[in-house]
């Protein structure tokens, strides 16, 4: 898969581990206007995962509540415009329109207590 000319580079800071809830779930925004790169992280224990904030199925925002990503009970990622859920190890959807697609991933990793973009 190319990488989006938005994307950013591989190194690049996006915040503490410890600014992240465990589980917990938070969005970042790279650039502005259309030419912004949204994100959103997702903490499981000392695992962090991140994912493109885009419904595969509406291509909108999965958060409809701004910074809701989880179910209440915290175990699967939540679309807010229809309901679809999406497991949190991979980004496969399991229920809703989408089911069977994929959330778009984007490779983290986390050196010396900070999540970075990862190289692909």
């Amino acid at each position: 898969m190319t990488k989006p000319a938005n994307r950013p580079s591989p190194g690049t800071a996006i915040c503490a581990l410890d600014d992240l809830d465990d589980p917990g779930a938070r969005d970042f925004t790279f650039g502005s206007g259309t030419a912004a790169f949204n994100i959103f992280l997702v903490r499981t224990d000392d695992t962090v995962r991140a994912y493109v904030n885009r419904c595969p199925h509406a291509h909108q925002r999965l958060d409809a509540r701004p910074g809701r990503f989880l179910t209440m009970n915290e175990t699967r990622i939540l679309c807010g415009g229809h309901a679809a859920l999406f497991r949190i190890e991979d980004g496969l959807c399991t229920s809703g329109p989408c089911a069977g697609k994929h959330l778009e991933s984007v490779p983290v990793e986390v050196t010396d207590g900070t999540v970075r973009i990862a190289a692909e």
